[in-house]
This record gives structure tokens, sequence and C-alpha cells, in this order.
């Protein structure tokens, strides 16, 4: 009898698998990594069949190989994946272009104020419940409408990347609401509809909507031949890949803020009624009549990955990680003097500024390369203490903070974030991120598991709690973190220009 829940998570820079029991026990996991087009500056895309349909494609084969689970023992599963992205398909379901990634993708900036000219920049946030920003995909929309006209007119539906994966596996057109939130003008806050009021786009081109623990599908005939699933099996609706990270540590009740350490920082504080703040993003929950706040950073393990590669070229991805989180560790807090703005791929929240860049200030001779790593660790620490805020300036009550992703291996960057924030974290007993809140949904949708048994599946393991004698420097330095980026804001957005010129 099939019993085994399957989750897949698609990356920035890695998709991972895992294979899961009811219970929660992790069987197995697989990971393949892949790359990012860059073709241009601020542009960030990826091939929806070349990098996504493929990487689920050989993660199935891996879990389910036949030693010894196969795909007959699956009895659900679930997709979650970057976003929101923007991915055209003709009329026969297939891409048109590569797809166009979420908020690190800053092409649209000026169709973002031509729609604010056209239809009022109050209105787009009364409907919506936040601003547009480089996170919207509207603006993306519009973008390829006036660059890309001959391929706009081939275009007979837009989606984002779990819905494309969704669709190639169950033949589905679906969305989660909570990324469908990001699809301004074209999504009703406080419906949590789609809503045609700015006549923006044709409705039926759009996915129709679902929470992401119902049912998109079962997996059809082709999808199963080529992933070796079994024809029929239950596939929910899924989700973006912030949201099942937030699943997979138990943030799911009011007052939970999951903090991601991924390539990207993200944050989802769950509630209930809807709070727009013109600085945050107010976006559906995993649930039906759930609402989370939502935050995000555009460069935080994308910048110590880039420093890593910077840094040390020559050793191992491991090694050259221990060496610098080593050398960083015996640097005081405030790095002597060094202050790292991390807008290196602009900046989602709370600035919202796409045309942000990275500034490293104060340097001087005897910085040593501990120093640069750990300033880049403080300058990421010092926007997520700008987001949680942003977060108290809305008065919105946060009970406690659960971190996940990759950055939590680093015991020295959470104790930084803690120190700088002032507040604890939770650190979950799996760590593994969103395929395994994938696994979770594949549970729910197949009846296998309840909501609330996620505090069973992955209860915390550890607190890290703020060091309080060095608060007064980081207190200090938050104040000059606001200010070097007050200051220094017209020349980053010329050079800015000047690099994209």
């Amino acid at each position: 009898m099939s019993t085994l829940l399957l989750g897949i998570d698609i990356g920035t820079y890695s998709s991972k698998g895992v294979l899961a029991t009811p219970d929660g026990e992790l069987l197995r996991t697989h990971v393949v990594p892949h790359g990012l087009d860059l073709p241009h500056p601020g542009w960030a895309e990826q091939d929806p069949d070349g990098v996504w349909w493929h990487d689920v494609i050989a993660i199935c084969r891996a879990l389910l190989d036949g030693e010894p689970y196969t795909g007959a023992d699956v009895a659900a599963l679930a997709v979650s994946a970057i976003g929101p992205c923007l991915v055209p398909l003709d009329a026969g379901g297939r891409p048109l272009r590569p797809g166009i990634l979420y908020g690190i993708d800053t092409r649209a900036t000026e169709e973002i104020q031509l729609l604010e000219d056209r239809y009022g920049a109050e209105r787009i946030f009364r409907d919506a419940g936040m601003n547009l920003s480089s996170q919207a995909v509207g603006p993306k929309i519009l973008w390829m409408q006036r660059h890309e006209p001959d391929l706009w007119a081939r275009t007979a539906r837009v989606t984002t990347a779990s819905s494309y994966v969704t669709f190639r596996l169950t033949g589905e057109h679906v969305m989660d609401r909570h990324t469908a939130s990001y699809f301004i003008p074209l999504f009703d806050a406080r419906t949590q509809e789609w809503t045609d009021a700015f006549g923006f786009l044709d409705l039926g081109m759009l996915p129709r909507l679902g929470w992401s623990d119902e049912l998109a599908g079962t997996v059809t005939p082709e999808a199963a031949m080529q992933t070796g699933l079994r024809a029929g099996t239950p596939v929910a609706v899924g989700a973006v890949d912030a949201l099942s990270e937030a699943i997979s540590v138990g943030a799911v009740e009011s007052g939970d803020l999951m903090l991601m350490y991924g390539t990207t920082a993200f944050f989802i504080l769950v509630g209930q009624e809807l709070t727009p703040h013109p600085s945050l993003w107010n976006v559906s929950g995993a649930y039906d009549g759930q609402r989370n706040i939502a935050a995000g950073m555009a460069t935080t393990g994308a910048l110590t990955q880039w420093l890593r590669t910077t840094l040390l070229p020559e050793v191992s991805e491991e090694e050259a990680f221990a060496r610098l989180f080593e050398e960083a560790a015996a640097v005081p807090a405030g790095s002597d003097g060094l202050l790292l703005l991390p807008y290196f791929s602009g900046e989602r929240t709370p600035i919202q500024d796409p045309q942000a860049r990275g500034v490293l200030a104060g340097l001087n001779l005897t910085h040593t390369r501990g120093h640069l790593f750990r300033a880049a660790l403080e300058g990421i620490g010092l926007g997520i203490r700008h987001n949680l805020e942003a977060f108290r300036e809305l008065g919105a009550p946060i009970q406690r903070i659960v971190a996940v992703g990759g950055g939590t291996r680093s015991r020295e960057w959470l104790q930084i974030v803690s120190d700088i924030t002032g507040v604890p974290q939770l650190l979950p007993t799996v760590t593994i991120g969103a395929s395994y809140g994938d696994a979770f949904l594949a549970g729910l949708v197949g009846g296998a598991v309840r909501r609330d048994d996620i505090q069973r599946w992955n209860p915390p393991r550890e607190t890290i709690a703020p060091n309080p004698g060095v608060r007064p420097i980081y207190d200090a330095r938050f104040g000059e973190y606001r200010a070097l980026y007050d200051q220094t804001r017209d020349i980053v957005h010329h050079l800015a220009g000047a690099a994209g010129r």
C-alpha cells in the first residue's frame, strides 16, 4: 500500500527532494544543483523545462529507483519553487521564453512607474494590500508586452515556477493564493481572488486559485512515464519555496515568524487580518483563512557565496566557508569599524529599491579577509533588523521567530543576527527546508496527517539567545547602517545606471 510522502523544492541554485513517512521520518533525500542565468544587469532567469522540470524528473528517479522505493510507494506529493516568477506559455502549454524570476530580477523598474501612473499608486496599494516592487509580477508582464511583443502575441497563459511544474505533473493550471498575491494588479487582497478591476489582463490567462494543502490534480500517464511516479498519485497545489519553508518548521500559527536563511532572506509572519504596510508585503497564507505579512532581502546567501568564490576561489566550498566563518569569529563585534550594505542585487524590503547596490565603508589597511566576511554577515543582520523593525511599526505581534535554511548551519551567523536584532531564534530539529514542508503538504492532501502534526514532525531543538553585552555596539551600527544608505543613495543610483548602460 502507498504510504510515503514526496516533497520537492526548486530553489535558485539547486533543487531538493525528500521522501518521508507519515510520522515525518526522513527516508531519503536528493539534491540536484543547477545554474542561474543573468543575461543582463538586473535580469535573472531560468529554463522551465531545462532546469525546473528536469530537476523534478531527476529527483523522482533518484529517490524512487527501486532500492528500495518506487513510485508505487508514494501516496501523495507536493512541489514548491522559487517565486513569484513570470512564465508565459503558448496555447499548447509550452514555455515561450526562460522564466523571469522573483524580486532579484529588477528589469521592470520603468514598468512599475508606468502602472502607478496608469492606475494610481494609492489605488493599487488599497486593492493589493502592498505597493508595486521588483517582487510584483504585473510590471514584468507589462515589460514583456512592451519589449517582446511577438512572444506576448503568442502567450495564451501566464504562470509561475511551482505552478508550471504542477501543470507538467497533472495537466492542471493552478496556483496557490500566497504566490498569486504578488501578481499585482491582478489579485485583490480583500477577496483573495483574481480581479479584472484594472482591465490589465484577460483573467482566462491565469491559473485557477487554491490553498497550498488542496488537491491540484493527479499524476498523468505521461508524467508517470517520465518521473517513475504512479499515474493517479495525488498532487497538492503546493507553494512558493519560502511558504513551504515556514510550514516545514511549524511556523503556521498566528504570531509565528519564519526567518529563512537562503540565497535570499525571506520573512513570513502568520496572521489572520489584512494589515497593509507600504514597506512590506501583505499576502495570503498557506491554509484557508490565513493571511501573512511577508518581507524579503535580495542577497544574503548569494552574497556569502560571492565572497566565498571571490576570496577563496582555489579551495572547495566546504573548506572555504569553514575558513571564512572561523576568521570572522575572530573579529570583534562591529568589524573594527567596517560597515557593509548588502544590496548587491538591489533591495526588496523594507527600502524597496531595485537600484540600491552594495556599499563597503570604513576600510583601512588593517582589515583582513575575516573583517570583510564578518562585515557581510553583520550587514545582512542589520538588514534583518531593519525588516523586523518594519514589522514592529505595523504593530504585528511576533510571538516567536523560527530560523530555517542553509544559513542555519552556521552558529556564528545565527548568533550575529540574534545579537544585532536583540531577539532569540528557535532552531528546529530538521532544517532541510521547503522540501520537508512539501512532504507535509503531501501528507495533508493525501489525508495522512493533520495540520498540527507538524509540531510533532519538527519540534525546536535549540534557542539562539542574544548577547546583551554587544547590544550597544550594534545599536550604534544600526543607526550608521540606515544613515549610510540615505547618504549614498543618489550616488549609488547613478552608478547602477552607468553599469546598466
